[in-house]
């Protein structure tokens, strides 16, 4: 059949959409990763103490991870399009804010609000995705597309962010995003479809409170745990979290018109699909912190040096990204996706064998080739198993669970390097090799320290790599009827 010329201009105009979708994704991402290399500028600029420095980088994450169900679940109401426009303006306005700062206070302020716009934009832009293409396999592509934004942010972020901190002021880092956000307001209005759940019912006040009560305290107890241990502090959070996060669940059985679904995870696929997208973002995202570190604290490189080290996994990520919606018009998810996470697992066996830095970086590419297919079309799963009304709401979860995931990682990752580097060093290394190396310990303990610290990370990376691979089995017993993309089951 030959396209007519309507068809061809709604295929054109459904890609320049995406483009300016795909734009504000960018740069939202590269603006994180640029703020990683910034902190030490903006403490120096602004006399920030060591606990305004954790609430400077730490308020963002958790307004983004306390926030998102509920603004996927706005979206579905209010519209999406209205409600990333919206969100895309105070994104905007608070990065000029955060750029001229005079004192840590304000930052962390602008940083709140930051985090509150960008709780909107993820779960809009996926679900606007949803409402663009129908079909499943140009919805795949377009989520390629999507998901390769934030690999490639992460590629350019650190080389952005070091020629702007060497040319320029601090607050330069934060202006990344507005002419982002400025190209989406300009066209957003003429080029974004628009889409709302006319029969949705008012959002329920006290579930996005109980939501918040739920999040909050178990992002910051995860926090608390990876920096100082299983303490009073820790624990309490987890458990108030725990508390208010089953009064949550209880009250959405209970309403007619719930914040969140959750009898969707009674559906296998859903369930697994979704755990597994934070079981990976869990387990390889906490390796991922630990490889930056053992370039740095290990082997001595700059924080440049080290993000640059980074570069080639980044980059076969993005490639792993793109192919993924190809492969899988041919090949069925239950065989797709288990070969992907094959590959992370090849990548971190070789990271729990290896010293060299040479084949940790290729170690590191080759792990980071495997998330696409599970990103990408688990992501397709998701959204695409609830009605159109709910892909906001859907959309907002699987962004909650790799927020979730990242903070559960470096939590539990992290007490068992903490653990092997302590049992390794006897305690005269400290807490953490950083520590050491900041304490100027003797030459004989600085090196004890390294070795201990090398020998907590393998073995991060090999429990790691064993727990992948039982979940790549998962996947693929759950998944193996599931057809290829575009065609009948």
């Amino acid at each position: 059949m030959t396209p007519t010329l309507d068809t061809v201009a709604t295929s054109r105009r459904q890609w320049i959409a995406l483009g300016v979708l795909c734009l504000a994704t960018l740069l939202v991402s590269l603006d994180l990763f640029v703020m990683l290399l910034a902190v030490p500028a903006v403490t120096e600029a602004l006399g920030a103490t060591s606990s305004q420095q954790l609430w400077i980088l730490d308020v963002y994450g958790f307004m983004v991870a306390g926030l998102m169900i509920t603004m996927g679940n706005l979206g579905d109401r209010l519209g999406r399009r209205r409600l990333l426009l919206i969100a895309a303006a105070v994104f905007g306005a608070a990065s000029i804010v955060a750029a001229y700062s005079v004192t840590p206070g304000m930052l962390i302020g602008a940083r709140a609000v930051l985090g509150i716009a960008g709780a909107a934009i993820a779960p809009c832009t996926l679900s606007l995705i949803s409402t663009l293409f129908p079909d499943e396999r140009r919805r795949a592509t377009a989520l390629g597309v999507w998901g390769g934004c934030f690999t490639v942010g992460a590629v350019v972020g650190p080389i952005v962010g070091g020629v702007l901190l060497n040319h320029f002021w601090w607050g330069s880092a934060f202006l990344i995003g507005v002419p982002a956000m400025v190209a989406l307001l300009a066209a957003g209005p003429f080029i974004l479809p628009e889409y709302r759940n006319e029969q949705a019912g008012r959002i329920d006040v006290p579930s996005v409170v109980l939501s918040l009560a739920a999040i909050l305290p178990a992002i910051h107890g995860l926090k608390h745990l990876a920096s100082h241990g299983a303490g009073a502090q820790s624990l309490g959070s987890l458990l108030v979290g725990g508390a208010f996060g089953w009064v949550f669940v209880r009250r959405q059985l209970r309403l007619a018109d719930p914040l969140v679904d959750v009898r969707l995870f009674r559906r296998r696929t859903f369930s697994v699909t979704l755990g597994s997208m934070t079981a990976y973002s869990m387990l390889s995202g906490g390796v991922m912190v630990f490889v930056a570190q053992y370039f740095q604290l290990v082997k001595g490189m700059t924080p440049l040096a080290a993000g640059l080290a980074l570069v080639p996994g980044m980059i076969t990520s993005t490639i792993g990204f793109q192919l993924a919606p190809r492969l899988a018009q041919r090949i069925r998810p239950g065989i797709l996706i288990p070969a992907g996470v094959a590959f992370t697992v090849v990548g971190m066996v070789v990271v729990s064998l290896t010293t060299s830095t040479t084949v940790l970086v290729i170690a590191f590419a080759v792990e980071c080739l495997g998330p696409g297919a599970l990103v990408i079309l688990g992501t397709n799963l998701v959204i695409g198993s609830v009605p159109p009304e709910k892909a906001g709401s859907a959309g907002a979860l699987t962004q909650t669970g790799n927020e979730f995931g990242y903070s559960l990682g470096i939590a539990v990752l992290g007490s068992v390097v903490t653990a092997v580097y302590r049992s390794g060093t006897d305690g005269r290394g400290g807490n953490s090799l950083g520590e050491a190396i900041t304490q100027g310990v003797p030459g004989d303990v600085l090196d004890a320290a390294r070795h201990a610290f090398t020998a907590g990370f393998h073995l991060a990376a090999g429990i790691t790599a064993v727990l992948l691979a039982g979940m790549a089995v998962l996947l693929a017993v759950t998944l193996r009827s599931t057809p290829a993309l575009g065609r009948p089951e």
